[in-house]
């Protein structure tokens, strides 16, 4: 995949709103591969539903979104259960991860889908993050910054054309933000990737091509 077009999309949600003032919403907007994107936006204005929109999750908004100018509406679950494993990843701002699960097992269910790095690599980010000393301890027994980490492993753990990264820094110290975005870009470079991260203040520290208030 190489585009993702917005034309004059807006949650349903706000169909009754005459306040809108976006760059985002009800504009045409397209995020090409191999971009950095920032969007920027105030807690309430829909940045995890556009994540969501993105990735297929939901569907209540009005306008059009397409992949590569194929309007996503047409897709069924086989079509994005594809456009998950190899195409689009997905940091969630609520993590989504399995409290019950240790961190190297949560990490290790996206890439044993995908065979996508070596467990080198995923020793490699542990340690560069900081914890790997907290690879067989289990979720719901760290901290939201170190289960943060552990979500932004995972997401990595897969080929993909757009990185959708919701808040993915918020609970971070200026040092772990810089080392993640060295390895999200790394990762992104890599392969020839976009990445679209959304803010609400705390946000990486890239030279991104285009900044969106939404």
């Amino acid at each position: 995949m190489t585009t993702i077009t917005l034309h004059h999309t807006l949650p349903r949600v706000f169909e009754q709103r005459t306040d809108i003032h976006s760059d985002v919403w009800l504009q045409d907007v397209t995020f090409e591969r191999g971009h950095l994107y920032l969007i920027q936006a105030a807690s309430g204005t829909g940045k995890s539903s556009l994540c969501s929109y993105l990735t297929g999750y939901r569907h209540d908004y009005r306008g059009d979104i397409c992949f590569d100018g194929h309007n996503i509406s047409t897709l069924q679950t086989a079509d994005w259960t594809a456009l998950r494993q190899r195409s689009l990843s997905h940091v969630f701002q609520e993590l989504r991860l399995f409290p019950e699960l240790t961190a190297w097992e949560n990490v290790q269910i996206k890439n044993q889908l995908t065979s996508h790095k070596t467990e080198g690599d995923m020793v490699a980010w542990f340690k560069a993050l900081g914890i790997a000393d907290k690879r067989d301890v289990k979720l719901a027994r760290m901290s939201f910054g170190q289960q943060q980490r552990v979500a932004i492993i995972r997401a990595l753990c897969q080929p993909f054309d757009f990185l959708l990264a919701d808040e993915p820094v918020s609970h971070l110290d200026h040092e772990n933000c810089r080392i993640v975005g060295d390895i999200i870009l790394e990762e992104a470079r890599r392969q020839g990737a976009a990445v679209i991260v959304t803010s609400i203040g705390h946000h990486i520290d890239w030279p991104y091509d285009k900044c969106f208030e939404l």
